[in-house]
């Protein structure tokens, strides 16, 4: 979660600032919220489960579910129609969700208040719903591939040794609470001399249990337990164990629970986590003496041989942690300032958050991509795969693994049902009354739980024996060859990658002409520019949103046709080499549980040679509109016919693709020369870009200027995409800069204006992101100014306080000075001091509704409703507002009956001795 980009709300209508960068609540708990809205003059209420609590600079957009909305990876996000708002803070209950709220000037009207988690809308269940409640058509598993020739799920010849260790914590920066430092070591029995090192980081997940509760509390409360959440590896470290690896899997349960304050989700805590623990191990190589006895019980580690696997926020832990240890990041960030004395030779990402989409270029990954994943859902991890084109030398493979049927919980048996400790839940949820065709439990295309752990081992054995041990033989499993590891059986696993052995590509993120179709943006708001408009059904791993609405320059090529035989040809502005390679490899998307996609693919040489290579066929996967499954299959045709026809396959000038189905639609995200093999990687001097970020004071007059905090390291000049967030509308501008190490070429300038009106704080933000020779650390900083002059004092009047039912009662809202923002001074309902109550059956029932979500019947006094409001909105600039209780005539002949709102502090609370709206209602019969 992140700092705040706050927005601001009336409680007639929320006005917010174009979103794009998220924002961090500041608010305390209240865990007994529920469903409520609040209305102005108007009679516009807030959507059922909204409300505005709080006052002054504490104010928030408050949000409660119906139901639990387990602790997860992804944010959360609040969107007021297709902007987002911000990130918002989670309370204890697990239901509800608070969002600061800010300052914003040409503010928009409410479109529409909703919550997503990873592109997907949470009901008011706080769970993930089936648009339009239809169900889908879903394809057959893909076919089985052919065997590869060696299976590393396959356990080897070592026993295994299991023992714990438990240090003292360390302290992060910016984590008030120290993280504790505990492990489990796996490792083989009887293996002589030093033994690779494969190093597990959990994600994010509730901390402590009871037997029928989780929290997100640390320290764990008395009465609770400690989630194991480390502990959840444990087959995936035997397996590896017993081929002669020496494992660890590491406790962040610290990092969890604090995780939420800080503006890159945790992820540099994490990396700091990861790296003290080597630190420790490389200390303990050198002194075996020294290590505690899980450790001395197994052989000495190597670190020059290093395997980081990580899950969910722990894969993006162990990326920022394979960054680190190349270059370091800025010291007061960091939580560990040792030496390096280890070596990363890759990683594994399961289900990972990028949060950043930093991806570290130079460093091996395999990222498992889980199809049923239903909390980072628009598996967005694809960008460690897509992000790294171009950034650096291209040696490293990148490899995505696609598990068809897979959720993203069951690769850790701690969060398991039936497998787990504490309480755990799939994570895909199942809706009995809309079953989803590919991810309900019984599809034919869902694994069970130890099936897909099944699966996960046997290819975190893959990119250990493939990036650790130098095995070639299993790389066809990872690369997009189109081979299968028994072991994993009955899963249906596919690959697709980047890197390695691959050159001369065609990427549509270059400079590049397209005709005949066009190039699309993987993230536009407008239809006619996005690769997959709004209309369309699920979503695409490529095309993962990040922070702005819109990004430059990263695309691809969509084609779409309604007869055979019309070419789309890719032009890069420079000649493309594939002298040396022996096939080239595409990587095409088709649309989900299609079949038959064919293409004829031919390349034009800069001598106007042209050959036909030959045709391709590409399949769909299962997928539904709840799952990202518009994902690249690699095909790879054979450069010999090329060859025959005489072409200078060192300057290739252009590519088509030529339907040869009646109809269809295709998008490409590239094509490389590919020949096999695996080459050594040496990591390539990058620049390093780090965003910081200030806060400044906006003083009572004159202007004076900050500039955003950006550190500049590494080795090498580099170019970065920087997007500056404009905090009035929300909007990005983006420009690309060369930086160098040590210079200050990201220069920032913001300009704040002193006043003596109290508004709210505002965050000029900005956001980097990586596009040659350069890596980025922390992506997103920038300048905060905090106002610093008081909140007007609010008084109330009657204006209309004595009324006959069917009048509306009216009060007159005053501040003592205007303010530069819009107020929205918040009363709650409370029990009249005496006499009869205003009952639910006396006001408007569609106010009510509103207002509360709640029913007239049966009859109860207005102080029973929890959570009823009445609001009103001083606009900026203003000095009062009215606001108004409509009330209806009935045929009953009553007494004169009373009403009483209470004005509320900053936690929706009442405010003792605060301005009290009263008023009578008159019988009318």
């Amino acid at each position: 979660m992140f700092r705040a980009r706050r927005i601001w709300v009336t409680a007639a209508a929320v006005l917010a600032v174009a979103g794009g960068s998220p924002g961090l609540a500041q608010a305390a708990p209240q865990p007994d919220a529920r469903p409520s809205s609040t209305v102005g003059d108007q009679n516009d209420g807030l959507p059922p489960g909204w409300r505005i609590a709080g006052k002054g600079e504490a104010r928030q957009l408050v949000w409660r579910s119906t139901a639990p909305v387990p602790m997860g990876d992804v944010r959360v996000e609040f969107y007021s129609g297709d902007r987002m708002l911000g990130v918002p803070q989670p309370d204890r209950d697990g239901r509800t969700f608070r969002l600061g709220l800010g300052r914003g000037a040409a503010a928009t009207g409410l479109a529409g208040l909703h919550v997503r988690a990873a592109g997907r809308e949470l009901d008011a269940a706080g769970r993930s719903e089936t648009p339009g409640g239809r169900r889908s058509a879903a394809a057959a598993p893909p076919a089985r591939l052919p065997a590869n020739s060696v299976d590393p799920g396959k356990p080897g010849q070592y026993a295994t040794t299991t023992g714990e260790y438990d240090l003292d914590p360390v302290k992060l920066p910016g984590f008030p609470q120290p993280v504790e430092m505990r492990a489990v070591v796996v490792a083989p029995k009887g293996a002589t001399g030093h033994r690779p090192l494969a190093l597990f980081l959990h994600g994010r997940h509730s901390t402590c249990y009871t037997r029928t509760n989780v929290t997100g509390d640390w320290p764990c409360p008395q009465g609770t337990k400690p989630i194991p959440s480390y502990r959840g590896y444990l087959r995936d470290q035997r397996l590896l164990a017993s081929q002669g690896y020496v494992t660890v899997s590491i406790s962040a349960n610290g990092i969890n629970a604090q995780d939420d304050a800080a503006e890159d989700g945790g992820a540099q805590a994490r990396s700091s986590l990861v790296r003290e623990h080597l630190a420790r191990w490389a200390g303990w190589a050198a002194d075996p003496g020294s290590a505690p006895a899980a450790v001395r019980n197994a052989p000495p580690a190597d670190l020059s041989r290093v395997l980081l696997v990580g899950h969910s926020r722990g894969g993006e832990g162990v990326n920022r942690a394979a960054m680190d240890s190349l270059d370091p990041p800025p010291a007061a960030q960091d939580g560990y300032h040792g030496p390096v004395r280890w070596h990363i030779r890759g990683t594994v990402l399961i289900g990972p958050t990028i949060f950043g989409q930093n991806p570290v270029a130079d460093v091996p990954s395999a990222t498992i991509l889980p199809g049923c994943d239903g909390d980072v859902s628009d598996l967005q991890g694809e960008v460690y795969v897509d992000g790294t084109r171009a950034v650096s030398r291209g040696a490293a493979l990148h490899s995505a693994v696609y598990v068809v049927g897979a959720d993203h919980n069951f690769f850790n048996t701690e969060w398991t049902p039936g497998q787990a400790q504490a309480p755990a839940e799939d994570d895909f949820y199942d809706d009995p009354d809309h079953r989803d065709p590919v991810c309900s439990p019984g599809t034919a295309t869902r694994l069970s739980a130890n099936q897909q752990h099944k699966a996960g081992s046997t290819y975190i054995a893959a990119a250990a024996r493939l990036f650790v041990a130098g095995d070639d033989r299993v790389r066809p499993l990872l690369d997009g060859s189109g081979r299968r590891a028994p072991s994993a059986d009955p899963a249906r696993v596919l690959t697709h990658a980047v890197g390695a052995n691959r050159e001369g590509g065609f990427l549509p993120d270059g400079k590049v002409t397209v005709t005949g179709g066009r190039l699309c943006s993987a993230a536009d708001p407008d239809d006619h520019v996005a690769c997959l408009g709004s209309r369309v059904k699920g979503a695409s791993p490529h095309f993962a949103r990040w922070e702005t609405d819109r990004e430059v320059g990263r695309r691809a090529v969509a084609l779409h046709w309604s007869a055979a035989g019309s070419a789309v040809r890719v032009r890069p502005d420079a000649p493309v080499s594939l002298g040396g390679a022996k096939d080239l490899a595409l990587r095409v998307i088709v649309p989900p549980n299609s079949t038959g996609t064919r293409l004829d693919v031919s390349l034009t040489d800069t001598h106007g040679r042209r050959a036909t290579l030959g045709r391709t066929t590409v399949d769909g996967l299962p997928g539904t509109e709840r799952t990202a499954s518009h994902w690249a299959r690699e095909v790879r045709i054979p450069l010999s016919a090329a060859s025959r026809a005489g072409l200078d396959l060192k300057h290739i000038k252009s590519l088509d693709l030529t339907p040869r189905s009646r109809s269809g639609q295709a998008w490409l995200m590239d094509a490389w020369g590919w020949r096999p093999g695996t080459p050594a990687v040496h990591e390539a001097p990058l620049a390093r870009v780090d965003i910081g970020r200030t806060t400044v004071k906006e003083g009572d007059s004159g202007v004076r200027t900050y500039r955003v905090p950006v550190e500049v390291s590494g080795q090498g000049s580099g170019q970065v995409r920087v997007y500056v967030v404009d905090p009035v509308t929300g909007r990005a501008t983006a420009r690309l800069v060369t930086v160098h190490p040590g210079g200050h070429d990201i220069d920032v300038p913001v300009e704040v204006k002193g006043n003596t009106r109290y508004a709210y704080d505002v965050d000029h933000t900005v956001i980097v992101k990586a596009v040659r020779g350069a890596v980025i650390g922390s992506y997103r900083g920038g300048v905060t100014v905090q106002n610093d002059d008081p909140m007007p004092t609010i008084t109330v009047a009657p204006v209309a306080d004595r009324v006959v039912e069917g009048n509306p009662l009216k009060w007159k809202v005053s501040l003592s000075q205007a303010a530069d923002v819009d107020l929205s001074p918040m009363f709650l309902v409370a029990p009249v001091t005496g006499g009869p109550e205003l009952s639910t059956k006396d006001v408007d029932p569609a106010w009510l509704a509103g207002a509360s979500g709640e029913s007239p019947d049966p009859e109860r006094p207005l102080s029973q409703i929890h959570y009823l409001y009445l609001g009103a909105n001083v606009p900026k600039g203003k000095l009062s507002a009215q606001v108004s209780l409509p009330t209806v005539k009935d045929r009953v002949t009553e007494p004169a009956e009373s009403v009483r709102f209470q004005l509320t502090n900053d936690n929706g609370d009442p405010l003792p001795g605060g301005p009290v709206l009263t008023g009578t209602v008159l019988d009318g019969s």
